[in-house]
């Protein structure tokens, strides 16, 4: 569903991300580990289409993002870590206009809607503008979003930057009903934990390279660690090492 070969991005001398290579298949969450500045963002910048890389694809769905993006973006939803929405329109507005882009049917909307308002506790404010939202509520707003179209693939950086614990509760079990529907889910976090449990399969990227990739348990033992070490364990060895060497 999501697929990246050899994905190279520079920036003058410096390499962002050097030959990534990743498949995520339909129904797989993939945690996308890594220290700030070791090509995360970047990463999934290329993957929405945002940002063109210096050299490789990516493909979502089957589509080029670089040479048929608008298909690519069709089957595609993308939750930065700073939610944009457009401050002069209220809730109701706003996932009308994403339901009506993405040709979500309009007796759907009325139905679907409300139930995502009550949802993420935000009936109460449906009817006001986004521009008095906290960051939390537009976060809530964009995810809701999604699970109003359906798409094929979804990107998440940082999805639970600014929620409340049970926002975040809400949001672990709506990742697992989200592959469970068989979308390929592709997350950045620093919340170590969340991706042990939650993710399929994990990778951690240091400097731009992808340095170790597999299901937690493959990670820790390629990282000579014993099965009760911790994600975070692992993480750090593997990262400790790769600055020393």
């Amino acid at each position: 569903m999501i697929n990246i070969s050899n994905l190279t991005k520079t920036f003058g001398d410096f390499k962002a991300v050097d030959g990534l290579s990743l498949h995520i298949k339909p129904g797989e969450i993939f945690g996308f580990l890594g220290p700030n500045g070791a090509g995360k963002t970047t990463t999934v910048k290329i993957l929405s289409g945002i940002m063109r890389p210096s050299s490789g694809s990516v493909s979502i769905a089957g589509f080029d993002v670089d040479k048929q993006p608008e298909d690519a973006k069709r089957n595609l939803a993308y939750i930065p870590d700073e939610p944009f929405v457009y401050p002069k329109l209220t809730a109701w507005e706003f996932l009308r206009f994403i339901g009506d882009i993405y040709r979500v049917p309009e007796t759907e909307q009325k139905k679907r809607i409300p139930e995502l308002f009550d949802m993420f506790d935000l009936t109460d404010v449906s009817d006001g503008l986004l521009e008095g939202y906290s960051h939390g509520m537009r976060q809530k707003l964009l995810i809701a979003s999604v699970l109003l179209r359906k798409p094929k693939a979804i990107l998440f950086d940082e999805p639970t930057v600014g929620l409340d614990p049970k926002s975040i509760r809400r949001f672990k079990n709506l990742l697992g009903e989200m592959a469970k529907g068989g979308a390929a889910v592709f997350m950045c976090t620093h919340i170590l934990d969340m991706a042990e449990k939650l993710c399929s399969e994990v990778g951690i990227i240091f400097e731009g390279k992808l340095i170790a990739r597999g299901t937690v348990q493959d990670v820790k033992a390629a990282a000579h660690s014993g099965s009760d070490s911790s994600l975070e364990d692992v993480f750090l060895k593997l990262t400790e090492k790769q600055s020393h060497d």
